[in-house]
């Protein structure tokens, strides 16, 4: 397995100099002040923890699994010491209002920790990140009586949480479900039905679990307006805050996964539990929503993080393995062969890696610094675009960053080569449980959907044509000869983005399917230009200080991005403008 260390450099150049995180703090209302020291602190405790507590327990994690027994779930060895520490470290309260028993730091800061975590132990810390679910519906919908009893141990981790939604008839389609809710003469509801794929559902790391659950009120109307949202905890609390009996609500069985091996997947029964109305009745899916949009944000940063731990990896590897000599004559003559990282395919494949990586990551902490603004902005106008934005984008950053990670992910397999195939390496079980991102809070497919179906084609093209416009002037204001390299390509194709979503349009017209045929290339083609906006702006810091190594290598990563990944584009315009013909008329039969 890998050793993992937290990339601290480039999180503070994107934080610092990308993001110019000091002047986006000082500008906020809301949070608690994070000063530079501050931020340097907190990076290096987490990346601290990342690297001694939590990454060591990856390997092993895997190989021992989760075990189920008569309803029990027992995780492997260290996590929930692992757990506890991080609980007893005010890790997971880092984020929340001080009024609510958190720290009150910026969204912004809790993400890098999640990438430092994730990249150190994606199923370990699945069971923080799941924890946060009911936290966020209570912090959205919950009334202060119910945020005082239920937030405080949830802040520890003294009590986990999870998210409960999917249903084994309708997966995504959440307006399908039959999880139904009887209410009571106390005001408490009884709720029956089955919930699978239950990240976090049953284990033995904290004393309850406090379960954010969706179901129908009896007589609630069909569809995504009769959903309820509920608080269903693993044991009764009693009103001095004590555990009581055992509620009706168990584990039926763990799922046996291809990857996250360590991380629980339950299917939940719940028989008749006591269940907590949170919100209005028939209100739950918009509290719900706010939860997966955050979720949608955190499984882009989990693909951030599987890209890092690989590519951390592959590159060790690739400067220690001797094999074959260069092709331009020997690199290392006293060794009878040279590492492969002179060979020019390894070294596209390890850019493309670092590219993906390193442009993912700022990607997602600028869309980080939006949510902070969003959350704490005094100006609505200011605000209202930001927002919009943010939505245009949670979607891209859920599906493109997913779908890169995984590529780059098996890149760091076949840089590895026959050992990459082999366990012991580590890089398979980063493979494996990378894919998994792709589909949980909604598959790629989904994303595009919402992208191009609800928020662009949605708005007439006018959230698209926000952020458009901020490429647009980026591009206008920037004259700097040497940054023409990028600014000239950036424009082209952010000019071609609005040309070809108007196109659709036209088809769409006609034929609501021409949505679906083109959505998933319509996702990539703009992953890679946001990228490309990414690259762009790092560029720019870097070119007048190559100089230093980082810097340069900065500069040369922007150039590789441009020359090599961008030109992608051109083939996803075709495929999106193609129609849906090539697939709708084709005869069911000949499948």
């Amino acid at each position: 397995m890998p050793d993992y260390h937290a990339p601290l450099r480039d999180m503070q150049f994107v934080l610092k100099e990308l993001l110019d995180c000091q002047n986006h703090y000082d500008s906020l209302s809301g949070p608690e002040p994070v000063s530079d020291d501050l931020l340097d602190a907190i990076l290096d405790s987490g990346a601290k923890f990342a690297e001694e507590v939590v990454a060591p327990l990856n390997r092993s994690g895997d190989e021992e699994g989760c075990h189920f027994d008569n309803g029990e779930v027992t995780t492997p060895k260290g996590f929930k010491e692992a757990f506890r520490e991080y609980g007893d470290g005010g890790w997971q309260a880092l984020n929340i209002p001080v009024a609510d028993g958190g720290q009150g730091l910026p969204s912004s800061v809790g993400v890098a920790i999640g990438e430092m975590m994730g990249s150190a132990n994606w199923a370990w810390s699945m069971y923080c990140g799941l924890s946060h679910a009911p936290v966020t519906c209570l912090l959205q919908a919950g009334t202060e009586e119910q945020k005082k009893f239920w937030l405080p141990k949830l802040l520890t981790l003294e009590w986990a949480g999870t998210m409960c939604l999917t249903e084994s008839h309708c997966g995504s389609d959440v307006g399908l479900l039959r999880t139904k809710a009887e209410p009571q003469a106390d005001g408490t509801y009884k709720l029956t039905g089955t919930k699978i794929f239950i990240s976090s559902g049953e284990h033995d790391m904290a004393e309850n679990i406090i379960h954010a659950v969706l179901a129908r009120i009896e007589g609630a109307p069909e569809g995504t307006d009769g959903i309820s949202l509920f608080i269903v905890p693993k044991v009764m609390v009693n009103d001095d805050g004590s555990l009581g009996e055992r509620n009706a609500v168990h584990c039926g069985s763990l799922e046996k996964k291809m990857g996250i091996k360590a991380s629980a997947t339950c299917v939940m029964n719940f028989d008749g539990a006591t269940g907590y109305l949170v919100g209005e009745p028939d209100k739950g899916l918009r509290v719900m929503f706010a939860m997966m949009n955050q979720a949608r944000l955190g499984t882009g940063m989990q693909g951030v993080s599987m890209a890092e731990a690989a590519y951390q990896g592959s590159l060790t590897y690739a400067r220690e393995r001797l094999q074959m000599r260069s092709l331009s004559g020997p690199k290392n003559p006293e060794d009878p062969a040279d590492p492969i990282i002179v060979h020019p395919d390894v070294r596209r494949m390890l850019l493309t890696q670092k590219a993906i990586v390193e442009g993912s990551r700022a990607f997602l902490y600028w869309l980080s610094f939006l949510v902070d603004k969003v959350e704490n902005s005094t100006d609505e106008e200011a605000s209202k675009h930001d927002d919009d934005v943010l939505n245009l984008l949670t979607p891209v950053a859920k599906a493109f960053c997913t779908e890169a990670a995984f590529e780059s992910t098996n890149l760091g397999l076949q840089i590895f080569g026959g050992h990459g195939y082999i366990a012991e390496h580590g890089m398979e079980q980063i493979v494996r449980d990378t894919r998994i991102s792709m589909v949980y809070e909604g598959t790629t497919g989904i994303q595009a959907l919402d992208l191009l179906g609800r928020k662009v084609m949605g708005s007439g093209g006018e959230m698209l044509r926000n952020f458009t416009k901020v490429i647009h002037k980026y591009c206008e204001a920037t004259t700097d000869p040497e940054m023409q390299q990028f600014i000239e390509p950036l424009a082209a194709v952010n000019k071609e983005w609005g040309e070809l979503t108007a196109q659709i349009g036209e088809k769409v017209v006609n034929d609501l399917d021409e949505v679906g045929a083109a959505s998933v290339d319509f996702i990539m083609y703009t992953g890679y230009v946001v990228l490309a906006y990414m690259w762009a702006r790092m560029a720019q810091l870097s070119l007048a200080k190559q100089d230093d190594a980082f810097y340069k290598a900065k500069v040369q990563t922007a150039q590789f991005y441009f020359a090599r990944l961008l030109p992608r584009t051109k083939a996803h315009a075709a495929a999106m403008l193609s129609g849906a013909e090539n697939l709708m008329a084709f005869e069911e039969a000949g499948f």
